[in-house]
């Protein structure tokens, strides 16, 4: 019988035959491995043998070296690709500030969102205070540098082991590392040109790079100490840098060629930078002085003695006027040097200020870094922070870095993390713990309300009724310390139905009042007691009561206050017995007189006459 005969390949083992066209044969029925419609629990190759299917694949167990399967992550992404659309969309019929579309404070105003440029009159719209990432490297050691790339793509960091770090601008993942310095990197710059970066590090080694991160030039004897900044001239032929052997070089770029060194320093130079537009240096060190410099004939021009303690950072303001300062006695100060005097000083940080940036975008708006950790965001104009970031960071800051859209902070610390900040979209709560009680007035159900805690932290309400602010009890806000618990206060416009009405018969202040145990000075023994001489206008404790308009007699009452428990000679701070009910004083009780201190014993003006002589009504002994 030949291959593929139909009686062979139809008759069964028993010999029944199958009805229905004969199949076809066994090559020609045979799928091909990568076919999609294969079952690979049934396909087999027609030479192998026959057996039970291969157990499933197992990403955890041992495959001897085999790829294993990653966990699922989801990493958080801020662009600002569609900011930037949007505002070029929407400038053809702009005139100025008036046209933009005001943010409504919901999330779904995030697509009106424009880059920060578009906001040139209100700052605090590109406050970065909100915390993206963090990112750190295997190799755990300080960040003394970070320095965005031109484009904004990527984010550049010098370490202290000598490495530069490139992170992605977007996603914050990392994407390269590279051995660049023998020694720790101090300073780092790029060209206005953009096609250069110089990088400075312990050893007094500056070396050049390309934009694709490309060593091409090295001068190991740049400087004898460590380079502690470089800054480029608008030309881009010239490049200053500051060391700690107290001097200040002026370098041809080209030729990699010191033309000028300046000495005027007596110590240590900590920070440098040069004009935007002119040929004008300045400079700061540990001699506590700022000093400028003329860069073509290396004359000094002016010093600046503001500052007690090391100067740690100078920064230009891109109106080519400002000159900011911030060093080791804890005082950021502003200079104008077409008075040559201080503007303004800047006080909040409780430790060394070393870091500064000036927003790109706007000239008034400025960060900067603590050693304790901080970072804090300034307006030139308000000599407190408009934000303050207290815990930003583990340990010292030691720079500060935005991104050319000026959308993104980043900083890097001694703690050995890299930290992205950007700005909040509409609608945003400070949830993060950064964030965390630094902002007054939030509250997600009312935004008027103070004091409380963001997120789903509220902090505790205040009690309905006061009490006495014994040990545990909270208490409410305007009471006097040591004299008893004040009525709570409330604000009509937030809360009609907390509000309480105010006794008719009270003409000034509310009256003090008791807590359950009857009077303030039972509860604290710290107040003096009561003069035992006068009417004191409490509640009483029987149902029946004196009416306002109903003053005692001339002479006094004959034998006892009608209704009236008077205060107990058994114990001088106590005016009424322990135990009794708590009730507020009601429009036909006597209250408290206006004007009366119970501080000062004798007459008082506006004070009921004195209780008539002999034994004090109701002088039981209490129980």
């Amino acid at each position: 019988m030949m291959y593929g005969d139909p009686q062979q390949q139809h008759q069964q083992p028993g010999g029944d035959f199958l009805r229905g066209p004969p199949p076809p044969p066994p090559m020609m029925r045979q799928l091909s491995a990568s076919s999609t419609t294969l079952n690979p629990a049934d396909y087999h190759h027609p030479s192998s043998a026959l057996g039970p299917p291969l157990p499933p694949y197992d990403a955890h167990g041992d495959n001897f070296g085999a790829k294993r399967m990653r966990k699922l992550t989801q990493r958080r992404t801020v662009d600002y690709t569609s900011t930037v659309v949007r505002y070029m969309q929407i400038r053809m019929w702009q005139r100025d500030s008036r046209d933009k579309t005001a943010l409504q404070p919901t999330s779904a105003a995030a697509i009106d969102m424009l880059p920060t440029t578009a906001y040139s009159d209100n700052p605090s719209t590109s406050f970065a205070a909100k915390f993206v990432h963090t990112s750190l490297n295997k190799n755990r050691c300080s960040i003394n540098r970070v320095l965005w790339t031109p484009n904004g793509r990527r984010l550049i960091t010098g370490s202290q082991s000598g490495e530069f770090t490139l992170w992605n601008g977007q996603s914050f993942n990392f994407e390269m590392i590279l051995q660049a310095h023998d020694q720790a990197i101090r300073s780092m710059v790029w060209s206005h040109n953009d096609n250069w970066m110089v990088s400075g590090d312990d050893g007094g080694a500056i070396k050049y790079w390309q934009s694709n991160m490309n060593n091409v030039k090295a001068n190991k004897s740049a400087h004898k100490e460590s380079v502690r900044d470089v800054s480029f001239c608008r030309t881009d032929l010239k490049f200053c840098s500051c060391s700690d052997d107290t001097t200040v070089k002026v370098w041809d770029f080209a030729r990699c060629y010191e033309e000028r060194s300046l000495t005027g320093h007596g110590w240590d130079v900590k920070s440098v930078d040069w004009h935007p537009t002119k040929s004008l240096l300045v400079s700061g060190g540990k001699d506590n002085l700022v000093k400028l410099w003329d860069a073509k004939t290396g004359r000094e021009l002016c010093s600046f003695h503001g500052h007690k303690n090391t100067v740690l950072c100078v920064k230009w303001n891109q109106n080519g006027n400002w000159v900011l300062t911030a060093g080791k006695d804890q005082i950021i100060k502003l200079y104008d040097i077409r008075a040559m005097k201080e503007l303004e000083s800047f006080r909040g940080h409780h430790k060394d200020v070393t870091a500064l940036a000036w927003h790109p975008s706007h000239e008034e708006y400025f960060v900067s870094g603590s050693f304790d950790g901080s970072i804090f965001h300034w307006l030139v104009g308000h000599e407190i922070p408009q934000i303050e970031v207290t815990s930003a960071h583990d340990n010292s800051v030691w720079d500060l870095a935005w991104h050319p859209i000026g959308y993104l902070l980043c900083s890097g610390s001694n703690d050995h993390t890299t930290k992205f900040w950007c700005r909040n979209r509409p609608g945003d709560t400070a949830r993060d713990k950064f964030n965390m009680g630094q902002n007054q007035g939030y509250g997600e159900q009312n935004p008027a309300l103070a004091g409380r805690l963001p997120g789903n932290f509220p902090l505790p309400e205040p009690p309905t009724t006061p009490g006495p602010f014994a040990v545990g009890l909270t208490r409410n806000e305007g009471t006097i310390p040591g004299v008893g618990a004040a009525m709570p206060l409330a604000i009509p416009s937030l809360d009609a139905s907390g509000s309480l009405p105010v006794p008719s018969s009270m003409s000034a202040s509310h009256p003090l009042q008791t807590g359950p145990m009857g009077m303030q000075g039972s509860m604290n023994p710290m107040v003096p007691p009561m003069p035992q001489s006068h009417f004191m206008g409490m509640n009483p404790m029987h149902s029946g009561s004196l009416s306002t308009s109903a003053a005692p007699p001339v002479g006094g009452f004959p034998n006892s206050l009608p209704n009236m428990q008077g205060p107990s000679n058994a114990t001088g701070n106590q005016m009424y017995p322990q135990g009794g009910p708590f009730n507020r004083p009601q429009g036909g009780q006597m209250p408290m007189m206006p004007g009366f201190n119970p501080y000062q014993s004798g007459s008082q003006s506006g004070m009921p006459p004195p209780l008539p002589p002999g034994p004090p009504p109701h002088s039981q002994t209490p129980q």
